[in-house]
């Protein structure tokens, strides 16, 4: 695995390789809200020893990543450039199979409706066709005064004592609830907050996608508590997209079932 930073407008992003060179398509992976490169880490090696060089990366404000100068830096369609500009500096030479991760879809797809000629496929792994509702609009809804009131902090004890509260919640080891802490602290709060607005409004683009005519792929974990699974998959019924749904998974497939994630992403970039 190799660290690296590449250049867009007005800064750069973070991102991991994983080193593999050969292959004649490169893997470019997006995160979601909140997330980073390294909710792909459990696929990156085993896409190496399949022969297919990936880069995941951080988005815009992200972790590792440079923050946008301005709250307009955090909007789609600059967002969506950025993935154009890594795009066209990883491919070196090779086809681009894209992969967007629940709000890193909405950016996937804007990207391939503006560049559909850089891209060889697309794959919106938890992402549905608009807004996100449910209890994580709400979620994303009672955070913003924390988030406005206390700052990042407020926001991450705020979050955490939510999850707590869950029957279903499972504390992760220490080191692991170490980094999340981290991580989510090293956001820009502008950037939570304008992509937040942009998860609770974001139209229903399944038309001007499809006109793309890309080959895609609509991955999700059967118990998604984000886009419920049959909105994902009436969606790819009108994208003309492949489905896969993975069992043992939440909304996370890569890092909760990352074999049978990885089993059904090369079905579809590499079948046969």
């Amino acid at each position: 695995m190799r660290s690296l930073r590449v250049p867009v407008r007005d800064g750069s992003l973070a991102a991991l390789h994983n080193t593999a060179t050969t292959g004649t398509a490169t893997v470019l992976l997006v995160p979601g809200y909140t997330g980073s490169k390294e909710d792909f880490r459990p696929l990156l090696r085993p896409l190496a020893a399949a022969g297919l060089p990936a880069v995941a990366i951080d988005q815009r404000g992200q972790y590792e990543s440079d923050w946008a100068r301005t709250a307009a830096g955090y909007e789609l369609e600059r967002l969506a450039e950025d993935v154009v500009a890594v795009a066209e500096q990883v491919a070196d030479g090779r086809h681009v199979h894209l992969l967007g991760h629940s709000f890193g879809g909405l950016v996937a797809r804007l990207a391939t409706i503006r560049r559909p000629d850089l891209f060889q496929s697309l794959v919106l792994m938890d992402s549905g066709p608009a807004a996100i509702g449910g209890n994580r609009r709400r979620a994303l809804e009672d955070g913003e005064p924390v988030l406005a009131g206390g700052g990042m902090r407020a926001l991450w004890e705020h979050r955490l004592l939510q999850s707590q509260a869950d029957p279903r919640y499972v504390a992760p080891a220490p080191a692991l609830q170490e980094f999340l802490r981290t991580r989510f602290l090293a956001n820009d709060p502008v950037g939570l907050r304008v992509m937040g607005a942009v998860l609770r409004t974001e139209p229903d683009r399944s038309a001007e996608l499809a006109a793309t005519r890309r080959p895609m792929l609509v991955l999700y974990g059967e118990h998604d508590d984000a886009w419920p699974p049959e909105v994902q998959a009436e969606m790819a019924a009108r994208l003309g997209a492949r489905v896969a749904t993975i069992e043992r998974a939440a909304h996370s497939p890569a890092v909760e079932n990352p074999s049978a994630t990885l089993q059904a992403l090369l079905e579809f970039w590499q079948p046969g």
